[in-house]
């Protein structure tokens, strides 16, 4: 009898465990985000405990993508297993993918279903690193009714567009706002500003700092013009203090009605439409405009991604989370309620998504070919380039040095640290 029941315990046990009902564990992971968007995160992991039993701690992390980034490889780089999930940004993976597990395994061929491109990002010697969570590319916020006010059109080009951001704002201070500016980006000297400059380049056709094939562009005319023509904008249709802004210091600006135009993320739209704001209803947005005629629409590539640590003690169960916070219905619902852009592109032509995000479906083709930034060319050495690149941009943006003087310095930084393009 004894040996019967030691049987049938084992055989319940092995029943237990191909049902997915083993002992709960618990898995901690990182919400790369802040307010709503870690609300939202919170919720997530809540509704993913209640359905498989296990147990999610949610890790602090700093704000700033920058300082994210750096605790990450600090983390990463000792091996600690005190992380199992990392939400990660697009650049990412070239820089840290070492350290986190191959997806395939656990996917189900799920990644089919997001833009190939991005999955090729997260892709590395043939290993999926990362799961999609949500895509990013910059865009032009605009006040709709000022527009219509003042009789003018969206602006095509860079130079259409400062000759319309100095009218209505010199016409509005005229008449009473003396808050008012033209335009609001991401000057501070940081990622966010590379995002932007990124952008003024590939709209002036003035490549992209360094080609795939790994050779440094930077030092060319057109990014001499691109970089000037930015230059023009602060204390002229930009406050002096857009050079320490960030995402939300310009979303403040705007979303309090004391900005024509802002450049920023997709999520802005949802907080622009949310009940109190003072531009609810007043707001437009388009692709950023072209550097000149024969320019170009551009928008840099953001998002975030999920992967798992190789040195999680659970990878099978954060693997699962992963695939959880990336699937079609959780992107669905963050699509609606934060105004996030899905990686799947049949979300695209949901009806309750564009209702949520009617600029979607006319922005479409911009999200689908966003620009993305160098990191697949120069590995873990972008978090060094984007240093310079940005700390260079930002001399010029302030004043500190001229276009030409700090792009020829920048060329002959990227070229000592590629080792001839080999990086």
């Amino acid at each position: 009898m004894k040996n019967s029941r030691h049987i049938t315990g084992a055989a319940l046990l092995l029943a237990a465990l191909a049902s997915g009902s083993a002992a709960a564990e618990t898995i901690s992971v990182t919400c790369g985000t802040t307010g709503k968007g870690y609300e939202f995160c919170k919720n997530l992991a809540e509704e993913w405990s209640k359905k498989t039993g296990n147990t999610v701690n949610i890790v602090s992390v700093p704000s700033s993508t920058s300082e994210q980034l750096a605790l990450f490889q600090q983390m990463l780089a000792a091996g600690s297993s005190d992380i199992d999930v990392y939400d990660i940004d697009v650049v990412w993976p070239g820089i840290l993918g070492t350290h986190f597990i191959d997806l395939a395994p656990y996917t189900k061929g799920a990644e089919k279903e997001h833009f190939p491109a991005i999955v090729a990002n997260n892709t590395r010697d043939g290993k999926l690193l990362a799961m999609p969570q949500l895509t990013d590319a910059g865009v032009l916020f605009y006040r709709k009714d000022l527009l219509a006010k003042y009789g003018e059109a969206v602006p095509e080009t860079w130079e259409q567009f400062a000759a319309t951001a100095k009218k209505i704002q010199d016409a509005e201070r005229k008449a009473g706002n003396e808050k008012m500016w033209g335009f609001v980006f991401q000057g501070k000297p940081y990622e966010g500003l590379t995002c932007n400059a990124v952008e003024w380049l590939s709209s002036f056709g003035a490549g992209n700092i360094v080609e795939p094939d790994g050779k440094v562009s930077i030092n060319n005319p057109q990014a001499v013009k691109a970089l000037e023509t930015a230059a023009s904008w602060v204390t002229t249709i930009a406050p002096q203090g857009v050079l320490n802004y960030t995402e939300e210091e310009g979303r403040g600006v705007f979303q309090s009605g004391n900005a024509v135009f802002m450049r920023n993320w997709p999520y802005a739209w949802a907080l622009a439409q949310g009940e109190g704001s003072p531009v609810k209803d007043k707001v437009g947005v388009v692709a950023l405009p072209k550097g000149g005629a024969d320019g170009k629409h551009v928008a840099t590539l953001g998002g975030w991604q999920s992967a798992v640590s190789k040195y999680s003690k659970h990878p099978e169960i954060a693997a699962d989370y992963v695939m959880f916070v990336t699937s079609k219905e959780v992107q669905k619902r963050r699509a609606i309620a934060l105004g996030s852009q899905p990686t799947i592109p049949a979300l695209y032509k949901d009806p309750e998504v564009i209702a949520a995000n009617p600029f979607f479906a006319t922005l479409y083709e911009l999200f689908a070919a966003a620009v993305a930034r160098p990191s697949t060319a120069t590995g873990n050495k972008y978090s060094q380039v984007s240093n310079e690149f940005w700390n260079a941009t930002f001399d010029v943006i302030s004043g500190k040095a001229s276009a030409k003087d700090s792009l020829a310095a920048l060329e002959g930084k990227l070229n000592r640290m590629s080792r001839g393009g080999k990086w």
